[in-house]
């Protein structure tokens, strides 16, 4: 019987090459991979992505709303604010003071000196279309938002894109309880002042607030051209009936 080749010899006469587990250190790679890539698309901020654009241009109407459909007169209202607050043309990108922010994936929260009026020297978060401080559009986002952040995403923040904030705004003064009247009905009873006053404490250039502003005085023709346009768009839209 020939004797067995060195490759077939038994194992005491050749030791096995020791193995290296690489799993773990892979799926740690992986693992922090993913992170990143999570951080990346929550919070755009920490990886630089551009803050701001340029200073906004003034327009002489408000533009229209990026949120379809709805009831006509609210949406007129929802243009008049907007014109008294920022009536430029990129409203829902529009700082206090005029500069633009590019990224909306959430409220920008940027605290910027106020440099005329009453609270001269005090800062403001305010930011979009509507011109929401950070607190109050966290609060309002998360009665009316429609898509408020996923369960599993907890460093995530309510949406800031253009459609949001108008939903928000639009969901918020359609809620009777919340001030106490229906302003649809009131709009509808031509009862814009009213609707104006009920609004200043919230956006105060309305007319009755403390900051009036070169749009204030001329927010009633604006809501009656809005809502001319409003009403032929939804009669458009719906075959005559509106």
């Amino acid at each position: 019987m020939s004797s067995l080749p060195s490759c077939d010899r038994p194992s005491e006469e050749q030791p096995k090459p020791v193995k290296t587990d690489h799993g773990p250190i892979i799926m740690t790679a992986l693992m922090f991979l993913g992170v990143a890539w999570l951080i990346s698309t929550e919070h755009p901020l920490i990886f630089g992505r551009s803050l701001h654009l340029h200073s906004s241009t003034s327009v002489t109407e408000p533009i229209p709303l990026e949120m379809e459909g709805g009831d006509p007169y609210v949406r007129a209202l929802m243009r008049t604010i907007s014109a008294a607050e920022s009536n430029t043309n990129e409203p829902y990108h529009t700082l206090y003071g005029g500069d633009l922010i590019n990224d909306l994936t959430q409220h920008p929260d940027h605290c910027i000196e106020i440099v005329a009026g009453p609270n001269l020297g005090d800062c403001t978060t305010a930011a979009g279309r509507y011109q929401f401080i950070t607190t109050t559009w966290i609060e309002q986002a998360h009665h009316y938002h429609p898509q408020p952040p996923q369960w599993y995403s907890w460093w995530a923040e309510y949406s800031f894109e253009p459609i949001y904030q108008d939903t928000v705004v639009y969901r918020w003064l359609s809620d009777a309880t919340f001030w106490g009247v229906d302003i649809p009905t009131l709009l509808r009873q031509d009862k814009l002042e009213d609707v104006l006053h009920l609004l200043s404490p919230t956006w105060t250039s309305l007319g009755y607030g403390i900051e009036d502003n070169a749009m204030t005085p001329y927010l009633g023709g604006i809501y009656q051209s809005m809502l001319e346009e409003e009403l032929q768009n939804c009669r458009t839209a719906n075959g005559g009936g509106c």
